[in-house]
């Protein structure tokens, strides 16, 4: 595997002989200071450059960056949105390094640097002035609205009815989809604002939570751990019911300490209604 230095020195070296390449930044984990460093980290990288539509007509520019495993580029695909403002190379070499290459056109920068996790390692027309050094400010927990608390509320407790529902008539793959989608989306930003009152929103959650261990109890961790199934209908029920509970005690919580209304009519509607349906046998 390629050493950081070769990395950041290519990169480097492409962008210094190239006159459309402006300015290059380091974004993401790899000047994240509170980022636990290891070797599967990305280089996060933005070029600024002019001219964007010449880079991006032919692709095969990039071949300098190394022999690829695998390649992604976003903003061709069907899938996703698309960033009508930049153009991203995703790529992983053959060696394991890992390049997240985004093309910036040069008046886009400005809007770029409202970002509080980037480092200048280029910049040819010495255009960026008082740059703050790197920091997770963009990312930290926000407190909610009462209007995003009862909108993630009712989510959950909407879409659990239907996991109850596909648990009952014995379609595990639709079940699991709820299940794993819109509800544990739900259940991951309670926790994430649990987790914000517990650190005076001075912390990152992290992607998808995976910060969350350094800032919750260990029995909390690990009842949420417990939310995690297996494709067996029984556990399944266990993990919907066990995440219901979790759930209602974190948004009573979030309530009382945000000063926040919560409704507890329809969170103690929705638990009975899937209690009911779980002791319901399937010939009712």
């Amino acid at each position: 595997m390629r050493s950081e230095e070769d990395i950041l020195s290519l990169i480097l070296n492409v962008a210094e002989n190239d006159e459309r390449i402006r300015t290059v930044l380091l974004t993401g984990s790899r000047v994240n200071p509170n980022v636990i460093k290891d070797k599967l980290q990305d280089f996060d990288v933005i070029y600024i450059v002019t001219k964007i539509n010449t880079f991006t007509q032919d692709h095969n520019w990039i071949n300098v960056f190394g022999e690829k495993l695998i390649m992604q580029l976003p903003d061709e695909m069907t899938i996703g949105e698309r960033d009508s403002h930049a153009f991203h190379y995703l790529m992983l070499f053959t060696d394991g390094n890992r390049i997240d290459l985004t093309l910036v056109p040069l008046d886009k920068l400005n809007i770029l640097l409202q970002e509080s996790l980037l480092k200048v390692l280029l910049d040819k027309d010495d255009v960026i002035k008082n740059l703050l050094a790197p920091n997770e400010k963009s990312y930290l927990i926000k407190p909610p609205t009462a209007k995003e608390f009862k909108d993630c509320c009712n989510e959950f407790w909407w879409v659990s009815t239907y996991v109850a529902k596909g648990l009952w008539r014995k379609e595990i793959i639709y079940a699991t989809a709820m299940l794993e989608g819109p509800v544990r989306s739900m259940f991951l930003q309670v926790i994430e604002w649990h987790i914000g009152i517990k650190t005076g929103f001075t912390v990152s959650f992290g992607k998808c939570g995976r910060n969350a261990q350094r800032y919750l109890s260990p029995g909390l961790y690990n009842q949420i751990l417990a939310t995690y199934s297996n494709n067996s209908i029984d556990y399944i029920w266990n993990a919907l019911l066990l995440m219901a509970a979790l759930f209602n005690e974190l948004a009573n919580e979030i309530a009382g300490n945000l000063n926040l209304p919560y409704n507890n009519e329809e969170a103690n509607n929705v638990i009975s209604y899937l209690k009911q349906l779980y002791a319901m046998p399937k010939d009712a």
